[in-house]
């Protein structure tokens, strides 16, 4: 499946991701845990600018998830953990969020991973995604030093990751939501500049 990069987003759940199931332990491999949470704001500071994220529920109510992955690190170039596709990874929308479960091969990487999250040294999820047409909404306030999002509509959810460096990755997660607030301050500085020409020319002309 071909993915579009530029169109991509990721976010990282700050939740207990990924726990052994007690009862399978013995038989094999399971993980379990949420990849996404449903009305949980999450803030952030960029110099004057306070973005608030929140992904609303009934964000999942139309999102293609029939190939999503399983992934470490949202590394593609190394093979799935999990797919949708073979059964081995369970995805459930409920009142909290995205829910998966996931049945790990006996490979050795595979067991590495699965005794680091026993050990608690992985416990965050992460999600890779593109938002459904008018599938978010924007709020600003301050001249644009306070910037709200809700997300929706995800169109499709391309796969969840079992995450170790998510405060590192905050950086660069919400760089398009930026990107895109940066590009509105400087529409509506041109706005004001044809304004004051205007303005300048029906005073001159008077």
């Amino acid at each position: 499946m071909k993915i579009n990069k530029d169109n991509l987003e990721y976010r990282i759940m700050k939740v207990t991701a990924a726990e052994q199931r007690e009862e399978s332990a013995e038989s094999r491999m399971t993980i379990e845990g949420y990849a996404v949470l449903f009305d949980t704001p999450q803030t952030y500071q960029w110099g004057e600018t306070t973005y608030t994220e929140t992904i609303s529920k009934g964000a999942l109510d139309n999102t293609d998830m029939r190939r999503t992955v399983l992934r470490y690190n949202h590394n593609d170039n190394v093979i799935a953990l999990a797919r949708v596709k073979n059964g081995s990874l369970m995805l459930t929308v409920d009142e909290k969020g995205l829910h998966i479960v996931a049945d790990l091969i006996d490979t050795q990487s595979n067991r590495d991973l699965y005794k680091s999250i026993q050990e608690g040294l992985i416990d965050e999820m992460s999600f890779a995604f593109t938002i459904a047409p008018n599938g978010d909404i924007w709020t600003y306030a301050d001249d644009y030093k306070t910037v709200t999002r809700e997300i929706t509509s995800i169109e499709t959810l391309y796969d969840v990751s079992i995450v170790d460096n998510g405060f590192y990755e905050q950086t660069s997660v919400y760089a398009r939501a930026l990107d895109h607030v940066d590009a509105l301050k400087r529409e509506d500085e041109m706005r004001k500049l044809e304004l004051e020409k205007a303005r300048a020319i029906a005073l001159a002309s008077a």
